[in-house]
């Protein structure tokens, strides 16, 4: 039976028939924008349902063949970090106050693993940069290190990727995560690269899909979504005009914050993404700050554990050695305007001000 419709999408891509090819064509014509964004081949792109799937993926077919210990930091996002329980024991990578990873941190890791279990380890992660402060890492030197000394690395790219420019195939990171949403993409989209010539055993089985990476029929919709948004950032000047306008409104939120007494920026605030920024806002809880703003329009999130999923404050935080109950995290966008801008200017100091009375 004919399953091609007018959006050319229904069909099964892994068949030979007219609809099938016709989608594989249109799933392979993704998968080269996905890879042409982050300066690889095609064929290192595994299609995932989204940075968790492709984080559990790099990790189980990093350590299945050699399971060990795991060498991990605590600013890492949770997918890494549980991911990384499940392989073997983790062997934390210290982070200085700004949530960085230094090289001399890693090494000393490596060391650790050797003295605690005997061997060195089967996995580092390094993610690209920190997903609640914004903190771009060395991630090229830890790289390099680690692969003088013939160690696996994966890279989170999660929260970089299309905010920043991503060589992937001249960084040499075994395994890199990103994800589809981050960018603009759909939800429920990532892709997992792999390092040219790294065999590594499939997480989901039963069928030979991804070249037998990743089992399952593919999501042709989320792959032409990842694909599109993809395309856009990789047409001339365009991740440079957007990083531009998210450092433009990031500074001006910086600016705005930091003229109420007592708040102050957590993470490098030079050396971080363009579009994060984390506060910590002295004398008040951030939880009621998130809500005074929500009222005001204005959707911010917070390290504490009642504004998140978990019972938890952020362990990213409490590895910075800074209180996660008065952290506030903002976040722009392609749709940000300087309206957003003027509203959190209005509204901000007043609530944080309401708030701090309340304590008098």
């Amino acid at each position: 039976m004919a399953a091609w419709d007018d959006a050319g999408i229904t069909a099964d891509p892994g068949r030979v028939h007219t609809e099938g090819r016709m989608v594989r064509a249109t799933l392979e014509e993704a998968r080269d924008q996905i890879a042409a964004l982050f300066g690889v081949r095609s064929r290192q792109v595994v299609l995932t349902s989204g940075g968790t799937e492709a984080i559990n993926a790099g990790v189980w077919g990093a350590t299945r063949a050699d399971p060990g210990p795991v060498a991990c930091s605590s600013v890492e996002h949770s997918a890494v970090r549980d991911a990384s329980g499940r392989s073997g024991p983790v062997v934390a990578i210290a982070v200085d106050r700004q949530g960085r990873i230094e090289v001399e941190a890693v090494q000393a890791a490596i060391d650790q693993c050797q003295a605690l279990h005997g061997r060195l380890p089967a996995l580092v992660h390094c993610q690209w940069a920190n997903h609640e402060v914004g903190t771009v890492q060395p991630v090229a030197e830890v790289v390099e290190h680690c692969s003088r000394l013939g160690l696996a690395v994966h890279v989170d790219a999660v929260a970089a990727a299309g905010h920043v420019a991503l060589d992937i195939e001249g960084l040499g990171a075994d395994l890199v995560s990103v994800s589809a949403h981050k960018l603009g993409g759909p939800a429920g989209a990532g892709a997992l690269i792999v390092r040219r010539g790294l065999r590594l055993e499939a997480l989901l089985v039963g069928g030979d899909q991804e070249r037998a990476r990743r089992a399952g029929l593919e999501n042709v919709v989320a792959a032409i979504g990842f694909g599109a948004a993809a395309a856009e950032l990789t047409a001339p000047g365009a991740m440079a005009g957007e990083q531009a306008a998210a450092r433009s409104h990031t500074d001006r939120l910086r600016h705005i914050a930091e003229k109420v007494a007592g708040v102050s920026v957590l993470g490098d605030p030079i050396d971080r993404l363009p579009h994060i920024l984390c506060l910590d806002v002295e004398g008040v809880e951030a939880e009621p700050v998130l809500l005074g703003l929500d009222q005001s329009g204005i959707a911010v999130h917070s390290g504490s554990a009642c504004s998140s999923e978990t019972l938890e404050p952020s362990p990213v935080l409490a590895a910075m050695g800074v209180d996660a109950e008065r952290s506030l995290r903002l976040s722009v966008g392609w749709s940000t305007t300087d309206a957003d801008i003027d509203a959190f200017a209005a509204a901000f100091p007043r609530v944080v001000d309401e708030l701090r009375a309340l304590r008098l």
